[in-house]
């Protein structure tokens, strides 16, 4: 909400200096959050004044456009011109080209002279144009930067003003304001008004709150208004849809007549766009009381106006010009032809008022929340009035908004009011609070006194009643959000004073912290940080054909949960693998020049179970028994942690004397053991087949028991040219919880051996079809616990080896915890070791 400071000072003690910073301190104290300064006269400057057309001499040009070449009086005649800005006349008559033609000789207009500044940076300076020199702008609205009109220049007269020739034209049009914007919280709808905010102003400061309300005198109806039917008196949310309709008339408007630059001015600094005269009365008023309104063409209204729901297969062409299919829980605003309007959000296109309107029917209703807040987002139709329906609008201010209308459109438009007023419905009841006497005190940690918590409430318009035990509270019309103690205790604080809570650091109860898990996650996602490797974060929302290809080895359907409200139709399930968000934004960042990427993500998966969801939902205000709680919970999918890493490119940038080094599927593997050798588990590397990875580059990763975590390697080349990412892009996807399930709750680093080791190499001849971890894994259960450390260094198959075999040279270092071992001893837990492997694979030592 913008409040410009002019506006409010009409109802609240601002004063005169005080700056929109200073305004939006204040309001901080009473907890309205400050978000913006506006100054329209940031955006304008030089000398922008009041000038009077001697005369206009039209001349047609060869492209058929008509120009006037005017002489403008800038200064009152007999006085010297001050302003010695390059191209501005010394006389005070300037010449101006303007292309305008809504003025005429003797019209006071405003002018921008050379040296000005508009909004965009526009600046002003004498040019040729047209045969002429042109010193200056005859300004109008949209020029200035406060209304839309550009097909006709401001003609000040018509404004019903006479200024003198020469006066600052930014001051006259109000251009000096500015607005403090607040933010606006969803519980506090009547902030959304000058009339609400000057009262928070005088709450914050002690001061003296003019009710803009007390200000318009209610006519007395001396007849019955237009006729009005409130059918929707069930209501489907347990309410009446409107429990109060106000309509006023008033004829013989003028729709030519423009907009007065104070209105416009105001409108456009509190963020609205001056569109025509009596538009602008309407939304002035919803600005300064908080009440919409909705002006209707009476001539194009038939028969009487009925509150109702839409009937099924309804249609209504709203002000926008697009034709909306209507909800039967719609509240519609109809007359003889049908709906004309959805109730607190939008008008209909066929009753609006134009530039032909004479007749105005005026409309101050009060429509309930629940429903203009699902017609709102069901149509997709924000607008002020219903931001401001769908939180809450003051019943009682229904007439006194419609009158201020009238008095408008009577003063500024030339209309005549008529004496006949329509009024129905029912008065709700005000909402009575039971507040106990220590309460509030108890709640916020501060001793408040009766006079206090009197004076609190009584500030913010309630009714208090001093009851034995405590205070019975009638809550103000124009505070919907009041309704409990601990509603009452907010007030109580912020107006009392935020600074009077005193700040207690709580003490932490011993023995907390982190848990075993969150311990586990964090330094595993420091590890892969520190390795290199860059965090990113994906949506979880993938398509079927995403899981399909991920969600397991083998070519299938892979069960998904499904969304039933998906952001886009092609993403509509839950991922069941992190890997397809990772190659999205390893693809994007790819197209965008970044061609060495190592990215990481951490979340979670959904893997749907037999049961997914529940046949019945509990209804609300009601506890679950543990039954339905039973049945909600099981209902829910596994949601595993997973972590994956995408790396493409080379793991290091071109520098001088240094030839970087592609990674390839040995880097996507390391990535995997990272994570394993941080939390302390074995993981276990096999030859893996996955329908995403490269038929012969694929690791699969399992516990020691078994339990499979994942894959790692290099991903499928067809997948790659799909995703257009570069060859020889490698990934891995290791279960998390899994991990830290296997992890152990203290990780006991090996003890180090004192005594020298004595280090072996064998190299065996096997099979084309053996796979090296197997014979790995062999020559360690042979080689029995003087074995340290084993690794692969070597794979051959050519000359000297037979067709269909290949040698593996395997490194085994020995060593003992008690003694220093013989080279006897190391050989003969060697021989072990290659005799398991010819039992198992006919290895034959080369």
């Amino acid at each position: 909400m913008r409040i410009p400071l002019s506006w409010l000072r009409e109802f609240a003690q601002v004063p005169a200096d005080a700056t929109a910073e200073d305004v939006m301190a204040e309001l901080v104290k009473v907890g309205l959050e400050e978000e913006d300064v506006h100054r329209p006269a940031d955006e304008l400057s030089g000398p922008i004044v009041v000038g009077q057309v001697l005369s206009v001499v039209k001349e047609e040009q060869t492209n058929g456009k008509t120009i006037n070449w005017c002489q403008v009086r800038v200064v009152p005649e007999g006085t010297e011109q001050t302003l010695t800005n390059e191209g501005i006349d010394p006389s005070g008559v300037q010449g101006i080209i303007c292309g305008a033609h809504n003025f005429v000789e003797g019209d006071k207009v405003v002018v921008t002279l050379p040296g000005a500044v508009l909004p965009g940076d526009f600046k002003i300076s004498a040019r040729k144009t047209y045969g002429h020199l042109s010193a200056g702008m005859i300004a109008s609205s949209r020029e200035l930067g406060i209304g839309d009109d550009h097909d006709g220049i401001i003609v000040l007269s018509r404004l019903g003003l006479d200024p003198e020739i020469g006066t600052d034209a930014m001051e006259l049009l109000g251009l000096y304001d500015q607005a403090a914007e607040i933010n606006v919280t969803p519980d506090r709808s009547y902030a959304f008004s000058i009339r609400g905010v000057a009262r928070e102003f005088a709450h914050a400061t002690g001061t003296a709150y003019t009710d803009p309300a007390s200000l318009v005198t209610v006519d007395t109806a001396t007849g019955a208004g237009y006729p009005v039917n409130l059918a929707d008196t069930a209501g489907i949310y347990g309410k009446d849809g409107c429990d109060r309709f106000v309509t006023r008339s008033v004829t013989g408007v003028d729709p030519s007549l423009p907009t007065p630059p104070w209105m416009a001015s105001r409108l456009s600094l509190a963020g609205m766009r001056s569109i025509s005269l009596v538009v602008d009365i309407s939304n002035y008023v919803m600005l300064e009381l908080g009440q919409p309104l909705h002006f209707y063409d009476a001539d194009k209204l038939t028969g009487e106006i009925t509150v109702r729901r839409a009937n099924p297969g309804e249609t209504l062409k709203t002000l926008d010009g697009k034709e909306r299919k209507l909800h039967l829980e719609d509240l519609l605003i109809t007359d003889g032809s049908g709906a004309i309007g959805i109730a607190g959000v939008m008008g209909g296109g066929a009753t609006e008022v134009s530039d032909t309107t004479t007749n105005v029917l005026i409309e101050a209703a009060h429509f309930e929340p629940i429903s203009i807040a699902r017609s709102r987002r069901r149509h997709k139709l924000p607008s002020e009035a219903s931001k401001r329906f769908e939180r809450g609008v003051d019943w009682e201010i229904a007439d006194v908004a419609a009158q201020r209308a009238v008095d408008l459109l009577v003063e500024l438009a030339d209309g005549t009011a008529t004496t006949l007023v329509t009024d129905v419905g029912t008065a709700p009841e005000g909402v009575v609070i039971e507040l106990p006497e220590h309460f509030a005190s108890q709640l916020i940690g501060v001793d408040y006194t009766p006079e206090q918590i009197t004076w609190a409430l009584t500030e913010i318009g309630a009714q208090v009643e001093a009851v034995d035990g405590g205070y019975k509270v009638t809550a103000p019309s124009w505070r919907p959000d009041l309704a409990t103690k601990q509603d009452l205790t907010e007030e109580i604080a912020r107006l009392v004073g935020y600074h009077l809570i005193p700040a207690t650091l709580p003490t932490a109860p011993p023995g907390r912290g982190l848990t075993r898990v969150q311990s586990q996650r964090r330094r595993v996602m420091a590890a892969l940080a520190d390795s290199g490797l860059t965090e990113v974060l994906s949506y979880p929302f993938l398509s079927a054909a995403q899981n399909n290809t991920f969600g397991a080895p083998e070519a299938g359907e892979v069960p998904a949960v499904k969304l039933s409200n998906p952001l886009s139709s092609e993403f509509g399930f839950m991922r069941t693998s992190i890997l397809p968000g990772l190659l999205g934004i390893a693809r994007r960042n790819h197209g965008r020049g970044f061609r060495d990427l190592a990215l990481y993500e951490a979340g979670l998966v959904f893997l749907p179970g037999e049961t997914l969801g529940t046949s019945s939902i509990p209804p609300l205000g009601v506890k679950p028994s543990d039954a339905e709680l039973d049945a909600l919970y099981g209902g829910l999918p596994h949601q595993p942690m997973h972590i994956a890493a995408v790396l493409t490119g080379h793991d290091s940038p071109v520098a001088a004397a240094h030839t970087p080094r592609a990674y390839d599927w040995a880097d996507a593997l390391d990535v995997a053991k990272l994570v394993s050798d941080v939390l302390g588990v074995e993981v276990v590397v096999s030859q893996g087949a996955h329908q995403a990875f490269h038929p012969g580059r694929t690791a699969a990763l399992s516990l020691r028991n078994g339990t499979p975590v994942g894959y790692a390697g290099e991903l499928h080349p067809k997948l790659l040219a799909e995703l257009d990412l570069p060859e020889r892009t490698v990934a891995m996807e290791i279960d998390a919880d899994t991990l830290f399930e296997a992890s152990a709750d203290v990780i006991v680093a090996k003890e180090i051996s004192a005594f020298p080791i004595s280090t072996q190499d064998v190299a065996l001849v096997v099979n084309s079809s053996v796979v090296a971890a197997d014979v790995l894994e062999t020559l360690r259960e042979g080689a029995g616990e003087l074995l340290e450390d084993i690794a692969l260094f070597d794979v051959y198959s050519g000359t000297g080896i037979e067709d269909g075999k290949k040698s593996l040279a395997f490194g085994l270092r020995f060593r003992a915890t008690d003694r220093t071992l013989t080279a006897d001893e190391a050989s003969e837990a060697r021989a072990a070791a290659v005799a398991l492997a010819a039992e198992r694979f006919a290895a034959v030592q080369r």
